[in-house]
């Protein structure tokens, strides 16, 4: 008995992985990216366009054909690149770094390639055991105890997320459950959690996501007398008032060592984000910033920062894994496989908030292996050394003052009252002399030959300069000193005149 098929799929002319077209536009894109790399000073570094401007120059409706690769790289050039904060600018100090490389960028380019989705073993087995490893590489890098690495064989491990608010997500939620199979579900809104009021605000967005109330995040306030570190009898105080209450406490951020020995009287869990200084731990003079770690259930940070390895890429380990899976696995019908019932490999999807998941451990491998533990150490040096050169050039100029002791390759300074004594003025109130210093940071970024960001710390406006960009070299660093002097000397001269007053 024979049968008519009357519906024949069509035959597609246009084939979008043909390998000779692909080639062709491969080849054009990498020369696109190597000339922006090799003119990228002549941008200015902070993007100058007004809100909506893309509006204006692309059309309203999606094109219904196909357009040539070439009309696409020239509308990059000419409407995409004009709207760009350069990040990768030898003259970016603003946020934090978010370095990249040859072996960075090609590490992507071959993860999107490939193109699988590795949200457990079985569906890339390769994408799941280099991760694997790969984590313990970079473990053994940090020197951080054998209970985080898969190797130890006691339940520890890492896994790579994308983000520090995703590890925090992941971590938070694995605390929360663990007080909550102690006290009960229903005593959610017992669950407090500790951090200084330094604090990156993505951890606060992270505890209300799981379920954690606004009002139980304790910003345990810190000084400047103390550098802005979270003191222990500080931490031990607020938790002491909470417990009056009758409420249960799960987090607690560095001071690692003492802080972790004030969470064990509590039975907290003590997660360490180290998203900007984790980098520079892999030098061993620096390793003594996460002394302690051995006392803590979860550390993390960003090699997409200062690592070299282009965003996005955060490394999370945890000594119980089954903290994480308790809370964080599934397993409906289409995923079970013999493999993740014979209980012998890992399946990432269980570690992490999302099921799909992107092969971030090749980059990884292609950064480590492209450019060895011995260059990293010396790249990141580079980095405080140029820091250190620019603290000692702001120290000398007594306009300026250092706010914060230097941590790492961050400076935070600010025109200091002395320089408004020279010209004549009484000492300013903090809030003028914020004014100033906002004033003169507006103007830096408005030229447009460096980038910097701000920071409040007990209520004085603070200039940051974050050293970390791949291209950074001294002679950016000593230009970009010389253009906050320039500006510095704009801006007292504009405010002498609004003064009335005349040099002394």
């Amino acid at each position: 008995m024979s049968h008519d098929i009357k519906h024949k799929p069509s035959t597609l002319t246009f084939n979008p992985l043909d390998s000779e077209e692909f080639r062709r536009q491969g080849y054009m894109v990498i020369d696109f990216l190597t000339e922006y790399y090799k003119t990228i000073e002549k941008y200015p570094v902070r993007s100058q366009v007004e809100p909506d401007y893309l509006q204006n120059r692309l059309p309203k409706f999606a094109p219904d054909d196909p357009e040539p690769i070439e009309t696409i790289l020239r509308d990059i050039h000419n409407d995409i690149i004009p709207g760009l904060s350069h990040w990768q600018s030898p003259n970016h100090y603003a946020y934090y770094p978010c370095s990249t490389s040859i072996a960075g960028v090609l590490g992507e380019t071959l993860a999107a390639g490939f193109s699988v989705v590795g949200f457990h073993w079985i569906s890339s087995p390769a994408a799941t055991e280099l991760e694997n490893i790969v984590m313990d590489w970079l473990a053994n890098m940090l020197n951080l105890p054998k209970s985080f690495t898969f190797s130890e064989g006691q339940g520890g491990g890492g896994v790579m997320m994308g983000t520090t608010c995703e590890a925090l997500i992941a971590t938070i939620t694995a605390a929360r459950d663990r007080v909550l199979n102690q006290i009960g579900r229903d005593n959610i809104n017992k669950v407090v959690i500790y951090g200084s009021d330094q604090t990156h605000s993505s951890s606060f967005k992270s505890a209300k996501i799981v379920g954690i109330s606004p009002n139980n995040f304790r910003n345990v306030k810190t000084t400047r007398a103390h550098a802005f570190a979270l003191q222990p009898e500080a931490l031990r105080a607020a938790i002491h008032s909470d417990a009056k209450k009758g409420t249960t406490s799960t987090s607690a951020v560095d001071p690692i060592a003492e802080l972790s020995e004030v969470a064990k009287e509590y039975n907290m869990w003590v997660h360490v984000d180290a998203a900007y200084a984790g980098s520079i731990c892999i030098c061993p003079e620096f390793r003594r910033v996460i002394n302690g770690v051995e006392s803590i259930d979860s550390f993390s940070f960003n090699a997409h920062k200062w690592f070299l390895a282009a965003l996005d890429c955060c490394c999370v380990w945890v000594k119980d894994s089954s903290a994480l899976t308790k809370t964080l696995s599934s397993n409906p019908e289409f995923l079970k496989n013999k493999a993740t019932e014979s209980q012998q490999v890992v399946d990432y999807k269980d570690w992490q908030i999302a099921l799909s998941r992107r092969f971030r451990s090749l980059k990884m491998w292609l950064v480590v292996r492209s450019y060895g533990v011995n260059y990293l150490r010396s790249f990141l040096r580079s980095h405080i050394h140029m820091a250190v050169y620019f603290e000692e050039m702001v120290v000398m100029d007594r306009r300026f003052e250092i706010v914060v002791p230097r941590n790492f390759a961050l400076v935070c300074f600010r025109l200091f009252p002395f320089a408004v004594l020279s010209h004549g003025q009484k000492f300013l109130e903090d809030e003028s002399l914020n004014e100033l210093n906002a004033d003169l940071l507006e103007s830096i970024n408005s030229a447009g030959r460096i980038y910097m960001t701000h920071t409040l710390v007990e209520g004085i406006f603070v200039l940051r300069f974050a050293v970390g960009s791949t291209l950074t070299q001294t002679r950016h660093v000593l230009s970009a000193w010389r253009e906050i002097q320039d500006q510095a000397d704009r801006i007292l001269a504009r405010k002498m005149q609004l003064w009335g007053c005349s040099s002394s």
